[in-house]
């Protein structure tokens, strides 16, 4: 009965060794990312084989789009704003309604006429193939995602 008891104890410490050596290792990667200064950035590391200068390139690119990003998205959301209440203040589309509708187009375009060449900006820093392949992968998914897929079935 002890050896039963013992053989039973040893199976469940060596069982739990195991599990928690193969969650560290399994885990440990992605510790390390958050550990980093910029964690939602690592995964372009490892996605596109960057080596740590060419990253360390990206970071600082990053960081420089962030600043000009941040005003861009403010002067959209004032512009979305008043539109809003222009709309609330009337059942028709107004001259005003209009040259909002325009200002806030032409907001969100600049905007994305940035966004663009960050992302050429940063593909320069990259292999050949590397660069085309996140050129492709960030224009399907911000310029080129179809936003009106259900908006005419």
């Amino acid at each position: 009965m002890k050896r039963a008891v013992l053989i039973l104890v040893a199976g469940l410490v060596l069982g739990a060794v195991a599990f928690t050596g193969m969650y560290r290792a399994g885990t440990a990667d992605s510790c390390c990312r958050i550990d980093g200064k910029t964690p939602e950035l690592t995964w372009l590391k490892q996605e596109f084989h960057l080596s740590d200068a060419e990253f360390n390139r990206v970071v600082e690119l990053h960081e420089q789009y962030l600043a000009g990003c941040a005003e861009r998205c403010h002067q959209i959301d004032l512009k979305n704003q008043e539109l809003a209440r222009l709309l609330a203040a009337t059942n028709n589309v107004s001259p005003e309604i209009e040259k909002a509708l325009r200002e806030a187009a032409q907001l969100r375009a600049q905007c994305q006429s940035q966004m663009l060449a960050h992302f050429y900006t940063v593909s320069r820093t990259m292999p050949p193939e590397q660069s085309q392949r996140y050129l492709a992968w960030v224009q399907s998914q911000t310029l080129l995602r179809d936003t009106h897929s259900g908006m005419h079935q």
